[in-house]
């Protein structure tokens, strides 16, 4: 928080972060560490980190799939919880789990300069660098699809040997900035 205006009381989630106890558990386990804060009252409250892009996406009952390093805020009417992606996670440096957001309202996420949102239909699949990733939400089936070859191991490759591969009906939110490793946000 910046700045806000009216009448507002903060208040730190605590260690469940809405989540109860099992909900903390399974977020420490995966390392998808999350610490929200729920601000009530009456006015507009101003949110800024690092001078990051912030974009709104609007949820009408359908799941975001985000890294928790890149939620910013979400509404009242949203529910966090943690999605085990498995080895294709570690296989690109974005972890075990990533957060998924579901419900009715808007979440705000981060990234390095403004997300751009690309549609995917079942006609076009879409490929994305892991490193730009910052998330996705519709009907959507991700792979990774690997490129590996005697170049790469030599250290000749193009360095887009792995990627994010969607196939289905929805949008992924890609940043115009490769992160090195984890999110630096």
């Amino acid at each position: 928080m910046v700045a806000y205006d009216g009448e507002m009381t903060f208040k730190r989630q605590g260690i469940t972060g809405g989540e109860g106890l099992r909900g903390a558990l399974r977020r420490r386990v995966a390392g998808e560490g999350i610490t929200l804060m729920e601000v009530t009252g009456h006015g507009t409250v101003y949110l800024a980190d690092e001078a990051t892009e912030i974009t709104l996406i609007p949820l009408r009952g359908d799941t975001l799939f985000v890294e928790s390093d890149s939620v910013m805020a979400l509404d009242a009417g949203l529910q966090t919880g943690v999605q085990f992606v498995g080895l294709r996670g570690m296989g690109t440096g974005q972890g075990l789990a990533t957060t998924k957001i579901e419900g009715h309202g808007t979440a705000a996420i981060l990234s390095h300069g403004p997300a751009i949102g690309l549609q995917v239909t079942p006609e076009i699949p879409l490929s994305v660098d892991p490193h730009a990733y910052v998330a996705h939400h519709g009907q959507l089936r991700q792979d990774v699809v690997t490129d590996v070859n005697w170049r790469t191991v030599l250290g000749q490759g193009s360095g887009e040997s792995v990627q994010f591969r969607y196939h289905g009906h929805g949008v992924v939110y890609v940043q115009p900035a490769e992160r090195s490793g984890a999110l630096e946000i």
